[in-house]
């Protein structure tokens, strides 16, 4: 199986680390070919569907960074942690339903395996102004 490229680390670290059978990802923005493919805080005034591409796209991310630290035979068994930080206005609460679209998308990817405790948080900014960013924690198994 040839692997996806890496998404492109925009510092001094790795996309992610394994210890054991736990892989652990650096936070991942909703860059393509380190593009961030949207920029800008969410807005309460804003559609929440606006921003699935980004969040897809920064899930896309994480679940590319943690396949590629596995070895022949094996496969991501369980997400067991998601983080989903949201670049959001004081006024905006929604970061929940924000988070739903990275769920959604490892469930499509991995089945029930893809659901596994979730925290939102807003946070009053991220790197290069990103609406979004997440990191996972992947169970490994055969």
């Amino acid at each position: 199986m040839a692997k996806e490229a890496n998404p492109i680390p925009q510092g001094k670290y790795v996309p992610a680390t394994r210890f054991g059978n736990l892989i652990f990802t650096a936070g991942m923005t909703p860059r393509n070919n380190g593009v961030l493919i949207r920029t800008g805080k969410v807005k309460a005034s804003d559609d929440i569907a606006d921003y699935k591409d980004a969040v897809v796209q920064a899930a896309k991310n994480a679940l590319t960074a943690a396949k590629n630290k596995l070895e022949e035979g094996e496969k991501i068994v369980q997400i067991m942690q998601i983080t989903v930080y949201v670049n959001s206005e004081p006024d905006f609460t929604k970061q929940p339903k924000i988070a739903d679209f990275a769920s959604e998308y490892f469930c499509e990817e991995l089945g029930e395996s893809g659901v596994g405790s979730r925290a939102a948080v807003g946070v009053a900014v991220l790197p290069g102004e990103a609406p979004v960013e997440i990191a996972i924690i992947a169970g490994v198994g055969k």
